[in-house]
């Protein structure tokens, strides 16, 4: 059975779940997606796309065993570490550092780049978001960048050469706050937790079904974390009626604050970075 099909009036390639079981009976060439069918219309985009990426502008900072022994923030599998930019035009600035916690069941160099792989995914996704002018505030996301540790100091190296230990830095956000999670979670208290649920949304809807945008990184759990999502979903002012919307939806995961991610059930131990590390 064909997983996708093309909607006769927006002629989107859209997922089967874009559909109800009454349009999807009348069988491709007439099946008209879920928004279509309520017939509402789009937001107008500017004419422009902007980059509201962070970047480190940076070659190397500070971190310090004592920043890395003891972390500012710690969620299911990784570890940050805040240090400070010393050269570049963010010299003086905060940055943080990650890394995973010991004892993954997952390749770690998978997972930075896959990490890295997202980011550019979310990029795109939140750039189209601030095309459209939705909130009257737009959204900007930092853009990681992997770089070595070694002796405290973290600094960019060349392709070729071969990473003492790696760490992912990035700028620092102050008063950083989580608004959602990959189980359904949220925190809609204020407006920007809103906004932020409504981009997961607008993220379904432009990528026609296939992701969901929460939070960037290695914690993708497919179709059942989309179907949660939009379980516990509410649609607020920030959403459009014309976004696409599963047809059915379901609970597969306890929604919870915390990243879920589908491996084997073995326990993750918190760890400063490799080098860092004392065996006794």
């Amino acid at each position: 059975m064909p997983m996708f099909r093309v909607c006769a009036d927006c002629c989107r390639c859209l997922p089967r779940s874009s559909f109800t079981s009454t349009q999807l009976s009348k069988g491709n060439g007439w099946s008209r997606c879920v928004s279509c069918v309520h017939g509402h219309s789009n937001d107008a985009p500017a004419e422009e796309l902007y980059d509201m990426g962070r970047y480190n502008e940076s070659a190397e900072c500070y971190f310090g065993d004592l920043s890395i022994e003891n972390p500012i923030a710690e969620g299911t599998f990784r570890l940050v570490a805040k240090g400070e930019y010393t050269d570049g035009q963010r010299n003086g600035q905060a940055c943080v550092g990650k890394w995973y916690k010991w004892d993954l069941d997952v390749d770690e160099e998978d997972l930075r780049e896959d990490d890295l792989g997202c980011v550019e995914k979310a990029q795109y996704l939140v750039e189209r978001w601030n095309q459209l002018n939705i909130a009257n505030k737009r959204i900007r996301i930092n853009v990681p960048e992997i770089w070595d540790l070694r002796n405290g100091m973290a600094f960019e190296i060349d392709d070729d050469d071969d990473y003492e230990q790696p760490i992912m830095v990035e700028p620092f956000i102050q008063n950083y706050r989580k608004w959602n999670s990959n189980s359904g979670w949220y925190d809609d208290s204020t407006v920007w937790g809103e906004v932020m649920q409504a981009l997961s949304h607008f993220s379904y809807h432009i990528s026609g079904g296939s992701v969901v945008l929460w939070e960037y990184g290695s914690t993708d759990i497919g179709p059942d974390g989309i179907s949660t999502f939009f379980n516990e979903h509410e649609c607020n002012e920030f959403c459009r009626p014309n976004w696409i919307y599963p047809a059915a939806v379901a609970q597969y995961f306890q929604p919870t604050m915390g990243t879920t991610m589908l491996r084997n059930d073995v326990p993750t131990m918190r760890a400063a970075p490799a080098t860092t590390r004392c065996w006794y």
